[in-house]
């Protein structure tokens, strides 16, 4: 069997912090009313000029460093964002042409917060195809630009970021300890529309709008399904919660983590948190949160690690991988 393995990890987050304390000076809020509600201090705001694809590239570099690749060989560029450069074309057409790889596809994938699992099964499906040998899948986003900073309920949990990882095809056993993908799992209900949504587009107001949510449907929803698509996870690969090493989770709020590890029955230490440093980073924030824990050494090689999801739409995933 074809795996997908995990050669390299990068991330990259802008240079300007705004802390919750410069944030109250804007909102009526408080570094210690937005801490117990999101576990939140800091998140990082992209430069005037910086752009999604800048930040995905310097992402990516970081990745193939890691991989000890030039991105000459990739096969695959796949770009998950809620926030592109451009209402068209495709971010990872900016993103291909940096990285000197003419031809071979690239392309957004838009499932918001989940962006990241689907870039990944996407990837993951090409690899196993024999379409790709290897593949570059990057989280990056400038969420601050769709804030309403009047609007205390969104604009203190959002933050800008990117996070990649580098594929290549090997073989596998097909079994669970294989190095690699071992299942991904995608999930969506768009009954639910309306509850965690930009309210503006090019079809509708001609406007990028700004984030509107519906904070406890959200929540609620959420620690159901993120446990659910780890559970289904786990069934899929005759796994138990005791196997997994690392769970690493879309980085939205530290209520939900903690909500969906304690209905997991998970030791809370398995869990990598990072939404203290850089908040909501949507697409980017499970390859941020990957990345620290490879590069502070707590995730090592031949490890299980759950990532999963959950975003507008809503969408929601999950992905096993051994590293």
């Amino acid at each position: 069997m074809i795996r997908s393995v995990i050669q390299g990890v990068g991330s990259y987050l802008p240079e300007k912090i705004l802390t919750n304390a410069e944030l109250a000076q804007k909102v009526d809020t408080s570094d210690e009313w937005i801490v117990d509600r999101s576990g939140i201090r800091e998140r990082h705001v992209a430069a005037e000029g910086e752009k999604t694809s800048d930040l995905a590239i310097a992402a990516i570099r970081k990745a193939l460093a890691s991989a000890g690749r030039d991105g000459k060989d990739i096969d695959l560029f796949i770009v998950a964002t809620t926030t592109p450069d451009h209402t068209f074309p495709a971010t990872a057409a900016r993103v291909q042409a940096a990285l000197g790889r003419p031809g071979v596809p690239s392309f957004d994938v838009q499932a918001v917060c989940s962006g990241f699992i689907y870039g990944l099964a996407v990837a993951d499906n090409f690899i196993k195809a024999g379409q790709a040998k290897s593949a570059v899948v990057v989280g990056a986003e400038v969420m601050t630009r769709l804030l309403d900073w009047t609007d205390r309920g969104t604009c203190v949990l959002f933050g800008d970021g990117a996070g990649a990882v580098v594929l290549s095809a090997e073989d596998g056993k097909g079994a669970t300890s294989d190095r690699g993908i071992l299942s991904t799992h995608l999930h969506s209900d768009g009954r639910h529309y309306d509850m965690l949504f930009a309210d503006g587009g090019p079809s509708s107001t001609q406007t990028s709008g700004h984030i509107r949510m519906k904070g406890k449907e959200v929540f609620r929803h959420a620690v159901v399904n993120l446990a659910d698509a780890v559970q289904e996870a786990l069934e899929a690969n005759k796994i138990s919660i005791n196997d997994v090493d690392w769970l690493v989770p879309h980085q939205a709020n530290k209520r939900i983590l903690d909500g969906t590890a304690q209905k997991l029955g998970l030791d809370p230490a398995k869990v990598i948190i990072t939404v203290d440093r850089h908040a909501n980073t949507s697409a980017a924030s499970i390859p941020l949160a990957l990345t620290a824990g490879v590069e502070d050494g707590r995730i090592k090689p031949g490890q299980m690690v759950l990532m999963e999801a959950m975003g507008g739409g809503f969408t929601w995933g999950s992905a096993l991988v051994r590293m």
